[in-house]
């Protein structure tokens, strides 16, 4: 028996005054707690408990040691009752890092089921665009990632699709020209573009494939969101290149349509990253099951 446990049953001797009661707190017969008291008064070089009428009572030097070793086992006790907590998802926090894309038209409606299943659990989402959001996954700052694909997974990251998404060209009624016919990708160069500006999956993945086919647009305006290009849209202002779920409601009811192209716009997709480097809590582990 080490240190630690002649001190456990020091605690729970000197809390019932018995070394009978504390026997059975613990578990265990009662020549092994009096030994192990044996041993730690040896072991301290001190008398901890006197016999009384009804069991044993502190000395004067066992009163000063309980004193303190109460508030070390009490707090080891309630150490151990958060985690059985945690582990019962009774208590913890996920930390997720997600766009604005995929906060809005994947992770959102998971957020509320899980938040209603288990309502002590803090969750906490880094809106960010997917290089940053990638970044604090390899600088464990958060437990997992939603992002868009295309991404450099440069890190080792595993990564689970989970949706499909689709990029088009949207634009209103002052180039209703465009409409129902099938265009060359070279006409958007002749066109005022509206691109979401700065780092992000979705403009890199468009440069990209322009690139690729020798289309090179200059943008009329950059805007840091996708809502923002869709209301740009419908003012006429430009033909917006957006993720077709921000522009879905208009081009249902038709005040903005989609721009038809002779090539295909591959698909891309959302999708869940972790790092196998970093331990996942059970809440996050949990949350992961759902998504």
């Amino acid at each position: 028996m080490n240190n630690l446990e002649y001190y456990k049953v020091f605690y729970h001797v000197a809390t019932t005054g018995s070394l009978t009661m504390a026997a059975k707190e613990l578990n265990i017969s009662q020549p092994a707690v009096s030994q192990s008291v044996r041993q730690l008064e040896t072991a301290l070089g001190t008398k901890l408990f006197t016999r009384a009428s009804k069991g044993v009572r502190l000395t004067g030097e066992g009163s000063l040691l309980y004193g303190y070793v109460a508030k070390g086992y009490e707090q080891i006790r309630l150490g151990e009752q958060k985690l059985e907590q945690m582990l019962n998802l009774e208590l913890g926090e996920i930390h997720i890092g997600a766009s604005d894309m995929t906060l809005q038209f994947y992770l959102l409606p998971y957020l509320e089921q899980f938040h209603e299943k288990y309502p002590h659990i803090k969750v906490m989402v880094s809106n960010a665009p997917t290089p940053e959001t990638l970044r604090n996954l390899n600088e464990n700052k958060i437990d997992f990632g939603v992002v868009s694909t295309p991404f450099d997974n440069q890190g080792g990251l595993q990564v689970t699709n989970v949706r499909e998404i689709e990029d088009v060209f949207v634009a209103g009624r002052k180039f209703i020209s465009y409409k129902n016919r099938m265009l060359d990708l070279q006409e958007l160069e002749k066109m005022p573009i509206i691109y979401l500006e700065g780092a992000t999956s979705t403009r890199s993945y468009m440069d990209s494939f322009l690139q690729k086919n020798n289309v090179y647009v200059r943008p009329e305006f950059e805007l840091a969101t996708s809502d923002m290009i869709v209301q740009f849209a419908l003012r006429n202002l430009g033909v917006g290149c957006v993720v077709r779920d921000f522009a879905r409601e208009y081009l249902e009811d038709g005040r903005l349509f989609e721009l038809r192209f002779n090539m295909i716009i591959p698909k891309r997709h959302f999708c869940v990253v972790t790092n196998p480097k970093n331990p996942l809590s059970a809440a996050a582990r949990s949350m992961l099951e759902l998504l």
